[in-house]
């Protein structure tokens, strides 16, 4: 057996509420419509991911979602602009990311982040 897909749910009785936050801000593209279940996501092969954490680091809350950019700084300007406020960052953490944390229009804490291109030492941070 192979895993094909993972996909994170978020209970809302809205779910058109998403598209503000996910689609116009940061680009996704909506999936799927059925009414009560809105996908957003990407036809490009993105890499899969799980985390278990007791923490978010450097102290913080556990995001819900964590969502990887190329432009942090352009990503949160974006989510200024549209009405969702930063509640932590941005910030260049020791551990090689530049990150914020924002809120959707549902209350799930987002950690948005980039990957510096490389750690101090010269090793790429993962």
């Amino acid at each position: 057996m192979k895993v094909k897909r993972i996909v994170a749910n978020v209970g809302t009785g809205d779910p058109a509420r998403a598209q503000a936050f996910y689609q116009d801000v940061l680009g996704l593209e909506l999936l799927m419509d059925q009414g009560w279940i809105r996908t957003y996501g990407s036809e490009q092969s993105m890499r899969l991911q799980l985390s278990f954490a007791s923490e978010g680091g450097a102290g913080t809350a556990v995001p819900a979602l964590s969502i990887e950019v190329d432009d942090v700084d352009e990503a949160c300007a974006r989510m200024g602009a549209a009405g969702f406020m930063a509640e932590y960052g941005p910030v260049d953490e020791p551990w090689g990311v530049r990150r914020f944390y924002v809120r959707d229009p549902f209350g799930q804490l987002v950690n948005i982040l980039a990957h510096q291109s490389a750690a101090p030492g010269g090793a790429e941070k993962r």
